[in-house]
């Protein structure tokens, strides 16, 4: 009897699993009527503020969707990521079945890039970027958190440092093996540490934007090109 009744614990669970959430995109191209066309000023401006995205090498969810959104009235693009899924979770019935990311940059009168914020786990962070050159991002392994190129490891929030997150790959393994009863996937992460902080993969953003707008609430472009389900982050770092 106990033998069936785990059994039937097990069984259970991997029907749960298999009834994960999937991802749905909408179908490209993409008819949206407040996109800017590509001969507007801003247009051009978001592409060429798009950050560099230096993914770590064995990342293996692809970017699916990229949308950069002009604010009117002051001078910061929001540039949202839609990553296929996020390593930890994709077997949890109703969860959001894409990673939704932002980074904001912000630019003088001039067009320069002067500031950086990423969204990374619940935190915004802030870095200058004056006189840097085109803005770059590490994107973390997995759960794609998204960290100003350069960033010092010791100045990231406590319990959400990267050497911490590279523990949580170990002991959230059991999460990582139940989400490839959803969805193709990793196993896990079974490299170094150094390995962990190795950003090697380019990925050239401004050659990846499906949609330009200019607006202080982008929350129906986003669903038009990200679908009705993703995660609705932060618009902008000050809110």
């Amino acid at each position: 009897m106990r033998s069936n009744a785990r059994s039937g614990v097990i069984v259970g669970l991997v029907l749960a699993c298999a009834c994960g959430p999937h991802a749905r995109l909408p179908q490209r191209p993409l008819d949206i009527p407040a996109a800017l066309p590509a001969t507007d000023s801003g247009t051009r401006l978001a592409h060429t503020l798009a950050p560099l995205l230096y993914l770590q090498r064995d990342e293996w969810f692809p970017l699916d969707r990229a949308v950069a959104v002009l604010h009117p009235t002051r001078r910061v693009i929001a540039y949202h990521l839609l990553w296929r899924d996020d390593v930890h979770g994709a077997w949890i019935p109703f969860t959001v079945p894409t990673d939704e990311e932002v980074v904001w940059v912000g630019y003088d009168p001039s067009g320069a890039p002067t500031e950086l914020w990423t969204f990374w786990h619940g935190r915004i962070l802030h870095t200058d970027w004056r006189g840097r050159g085109t803005p770059a991002i590490d994107v973390q392994w997995g759960k794609h958190g998204s960290l100003p190129r350069g960033t010092i490891e010791s100045d990231l929030p406590p319990l959400r440092t990267l050497n911490a997150f590279y523990a949580y790959t170990f002991l959230g393994l059991p999460d990582i093996l139940l989400g490839r009863i959803t969805r193709p996937g990793p196993s896990g992460f079974f490299h170094s540490y150094d390995r962990y902080r190795d950003f090697s993969r380019l990925l050239v953003l401004g050659d990846s934007l499906d949609l330009v707008v200019r607006t202080t609430d982008a929350r129906d472009a986003l669903s038009a090109v990200f679908g009705a389900r993703y995660s609705g982050k932060s618009q902008w770092p000050w809110e």
